[in-house]
């Protein structure tokens, strides 16, 4: 009887001792395969009070919302979306990842999509809560979570009609990783929307040494010219990983006038729509917003601080 007993113990300790140990596994492996870098993390986590200064660290992020909420907006118009003045992405659930403090989840929150913020730093998700707050339409439209985007893969498996990656893929650790990741969370004929930098020499001197170093119009320290990434880089992984790329326009910030604008070449900024495979995607061939209509919804996605 004691040999059948001490046996069942023993059992019970192997039992447990396996669940603990694949419990253990599960998380070494998410935290070496995860796509944030803590180094990057560390950048930032200082200037989590900048997020809501216009004239701040993340002035140019606030005049980026210019042409990047309209091309997002104008984009997933042109796909099939029902217009609905005021609110012409109602209906569209839109996931902001590497959200910070809610610079472009507000904007598009207030054209009238769902919008789910997330972010690895708690500072960053502290404020974007707090500025949400002072608006009751947008407390009801926005939700932040402090997480990765590895971390909600499994809770929101194609859960979403656009993601939008503003600024974040030079900083993640496992660019391919981010990718895939993205496809799962993303509803079948999807939209996938990325801004970032050109990995080249222009790119270089004037975003590091003349925007960091001389003029202070981004943070020093803030990018690292090895994790740039060139447009047909990226192009190459999405479609490697169920998308297909639709549009690469090139981006120019004038510091002079603080203002951004379109541009034909993608040697320094440039923004990225593709549209995950798999699905019947919805014609884009439907007429693009009249003049009056593209005021409107500019209106609506104003940005107040």
């Amino acid at each position: 009887m004691k040999n059948v007993f001490s046996h069942h113990i023993s059992g019970i300790s192997f039992m447990t001792w396996l669940s603990l140990l694949r419990v253990t596994t599960r998380r070494l492996l998410s935290t070496s395969q995860s796509s944030v870098d803590p180094k990057e993390l560390r950048k930032f986590q200082f200037l989590a009070h900048s997020w809501w200064d216009e004239q701040g660290e993340y002035s140019a992020l606030h005049s980026m919302n210019d042409i990047r909420v309209p091309f997002i907006r104008d984009t997933v118009l042109n796909m099939g979306s029902t217009y609905q003045q005021g609110s012409p992405l109602s209906g569209i659930k839109i996931l902001d990842v590497g959200c910070g403090g809610g610079l472009l989840s507000e904007p598009l929150g207030r054209l009238g999509a769902s919008v789910t913020g997330i972010d690895p730093l708690e500072e960053n998700i502290r404020v974007a809560d707090q500025h949400k707050s002072f608006d009751p339409v947008l407390a009801k439209r926005i939700q932040y979570k402090c997480s990765s985007l590895e971390d909600i893969v499994e809770e929101s498996v194609e859960m979403f009609d656009v993601i939008v990656a503003s600024e974040v893929v030079e900083h993640v650790a496992d660019l391919e990783m981010f990718i895939k990741c993205c496809c799962q969370v993303l509803k079948p004929a999807g939209s996938l929307f990325i801004t970032t930098i050109n990995k080249t020499q222009l790119s270089y001197i004037l975003g590091i040494v003349v925007a960091e170093k001389i003029a202070g119009i981004v943070p020093e320290g803030a990018h690292d010219w090895e994790k740039f990434v060139p447009p047909e880089e990226l192009e190459r992984l999405l479609e490697a990983n169920g998308f297909s790329v639709k549009t690469v326009n090139g981006m120019l910030y004038n510091p002079l006038t603080g203002s951004w604008s379109w541009i034909e070449s993608t040697s320094i900024n440039y923004a990225l729509h593709a549209v995950k495979s798999g699905g019947q995607a919805p014609t884009s061939q439907t007429e693009p917003l009249s003049e009056m209509e593209s005021e409107q919804c500019s209106a609506t996605a104003g940005t107040s601080v």
